[in-house]
């Protein structure tokens, strides 16, 4: 009884071979979609039932949500980025301050 174990792959064609591998990654990509979109509704549910005890607190949670309001913008609409790049910059400042 042979202990090495046989690598199928070496045994097949290239194209063969490129097929696996893209749908080995497909699915590692979409593994790991599946745990980030958890792992966001984890967050979410937290930033919903836990209230904030400070104005940190608060300023992380308004963070988190003008940085999902802002990752839907169209790229056209540089006003509205300007805004939310601007109250960041403030809760940057406004951090330091205290």
């Amino acid at each position: 009884m042979n202990e090495t174990p046989i690598d199928l792959d070496k045994h097949r064609g290239m194209a063969a071979q490129k097929a696996t591998d893209i749908r080995r990654v497909l699915a590692d990509v979409e593994a790991n979609a599946k745990l980030l979109r958890d792992h966001q509704a984890a967050v979410e549910l937290q930033l919903l039932t836990v209230a904030a005890t400070s104005w940190p607190e608060a300023a992380a949670k308004a963070r988190y949500v003008l940085n999902l309001y802002a990752a839907d913008l169209a790229p056209a609409d540089t006003h509205h980025r300007d805004l939310v790049t601007a109250v960041l910059a403030d809760f940057d400042r406004l951090a330091g301050e205290s």
